[in-house]
């Protein structure tokens, strides 16, 4: 029996386990897109995620990050011109093209991002609607009136 390990797939979603579309997006990907640029993903507080990702030599006019549906696009281009006038004799900092995609659950939120010694950080926060929380129901005895609460209509 083959045994699969499922945890690279864990990297790609934030705030939820969907496995059926994190495989979807992991047959879409090869192992080249996966490795440039390095990045990390925590978990900061209770809602609260930091997507961290080492942008060494980019600006940030440089870095484009954009969120469209449950989709974080993070992408880089460095300016050709700036290169012109430099002669290299070894070219070890990466400086090419990028564009990384995040698949986010339906209430992550994209609340900011910074760019500080190299690093791109760009913070999330899950965001549950008041219907979807978990509310405490109360339970009565057998016999007792059971009181319906009004649901905002006025009694005029």
């Amino acid at each position: 029996m083959r045994a699969y390990d499922l945890s690279p797939l864990h990297r790609f979603a934030i705030g939820f386990d969907n496995v059926g579309r994190l495989l979807d997006t992991a047959a879409r990907l090869d192992s080249q897109a996966t490795s440039y640029p390095p990045y990390n993903i925590e978990k900061t507080g209770e809602t609260e995620y930091r997507i961290t990702m080492a942008v060494a030599g980019f600006s940030d006019d440089d870095l484009s990050v954009v969120c469209e549906d449950n989709t974080l696009t993070i992408s880089g281009r460095l300016e050709a011109a700036a290169d012109e006038n430099r002669q290299f004799l070894h070219r070890g900092i990466a400086g090419r093209a990028f564009e990384r995609k995040f698949e986010l659950a339906d209430h992550i939120k994209v609340v900011g991002a910074s760019l500080a010694n190299g690093l791109l950080n760009v913070d999330l926060v899950r965001e549950i609607p008041e219907e979807k929380q978990p509310r405490r129901i109360e339970i009565t005895r057998a016999g007792e009136p059971r009181t319906v609460p009004a649901l905002g209509v006025d009694a005029a």
